[in-house]
């Protein structure tokens, strides 16, 4: 990861999860650091309320005013209005409002202030009950960049893998109806930029299959032969390390594979979800923005509780933003 990185927008997610609370204590851990600076991004009353109940002592300056060295800097979004603040429910304002954050920290990017954004946990529901098409976070990206959906992935990255996803939140026929050679390729290269930025200088990576055993030479279909087989030559062709397609339950074990592209959705999230748990990170990659978001949900049975770990937003920091380890002790001190 380049050390240029040093200004991270972290968006709050969905106001009514446990999004903010684990912004507000990830920022508080970070505030005076010197490899990073983190923007808070959200409603301001959302994260006063959190920063009283779970970082007490600590200074909250919004953007555009001085604030010293250890202050929690805040840029505010007017979206979500104070009778919906309501911690455990799903609102359809809650939605709009995630959106609205989103849209203002890649206006932070594009206007310079930051380098890179971590957004806190969505919930779908939530967006979509504000009539937002919405299936995740990639998809979003893309309308906010003008970039065309299929050519913004997302990659899961924990447990010592790299899965990128060739397709994400859709039904599963509607996904594999999209399958093409160009998509698998165009995946691929993705995923080879993604890991080189990450760090890996020169990336192997692994296709998986489509079908069991990719196919097993036509046994279990032809999808395998007709549409992964092309795009690996291609990969290969211009001079990418790939291989594939393999089996997922084969490939997966391998050592000497730096990153993976997987199919569908579950092909990809249940190994990562597996070793990973709540300590994965979600990276949106190909629309020129460095996004990622958590790999857990709202968990809105416990949204303003002041019971939320802020572990994954701070590995998901450091992933991106080139951020040494912290110790997690210090996340309660002083809080009620």
């Amino acid at each position: 990861m380049s050390e240029r990185i040093r200004t991270i927008a972290l968006t709050i997610g969905d106001p009514n999860g446990i999004g903010p609370e684990i912004a507000v204590k990830a920022a508080a851990q970070l505030r005076g650091h010197a490899a990073v600076r983190v923007i808070l991004v959200g409603d301001e009353h959302v994260i006063r309320h959190y920063g009283a109940r779970c970082a007490q002592g600590v200074t909250f300056r919004t953007l555009a005013a001085s604030a010293p060295k250890d202050a929690i800097l805040i840029h505010p979004v007017e979206a979500l209005p104070t009778a919906h603040f309501r911690p455990g429910e799903i609102d359809a304002e809650a939605g709009r409002a995630m959106v609205a954050y989103v849209e203002a920290a890649v206006g932070l990017i594009r206007q310079g202030v930051a380098d890179a954004i971590v957004g806190c946990p969505h919930n779908e529901t939530s967006v979509n009950s504000a009539g937002i098409p919405f299936s995740g976070y990639p998809s979003l990206i893309a309308r906010l960049t003008g970039t065309p959906e299929d050519r913004v992935f997302m990659m899961l990255v924990g447990g010592g893998l790299h899965i990128l996803h060739a397709t994400l939140h859709e039904r599963i026929h509607h996904a594999l109806a999209r399958l093409t050679p160009d998509l698998i390729e165009q995946a691929g290269l993705a995923c080879v930029a993604t890991l080189k930025r990450l760090g890996i200088a020169n990336p192997r990576i692994g296709v998986f299959g489509i079908n069991p055993h990719a196919g097993e030479n036509g046994l279990f279909g032809d999808d395998d032969d007709r549409i992964t087989a092309p795009a690996v030559a291609r990969l290969r062709q211009a001079g990418i390390e790939a291989e594939g397609p393999v089996g997922a339950d084969i490939i997966l074990g391998r050592k000497d594979i730096d990153g993976f592209v997987a199919i569908y959705h579950d092909q990809g999230h249940i190994p990562v979800k597996l070793l990973a748990g709540r300590n994965a990170s979600a990276l949106s990659i190909g629309a020129g923005v460095l996004f990622s978001s958590v790999g857990h949900g709202s968990a809105f049975d416990i949204a303003g509780q002041n019971k939320a770990d802020p572990a994954a937003v701070l590995r998901t920091l450091r992933l991106i933003g080139n951020v040494p380890a912290v110790a997690t002790a210090s996340i309660a001190a002083g809080a009620t």
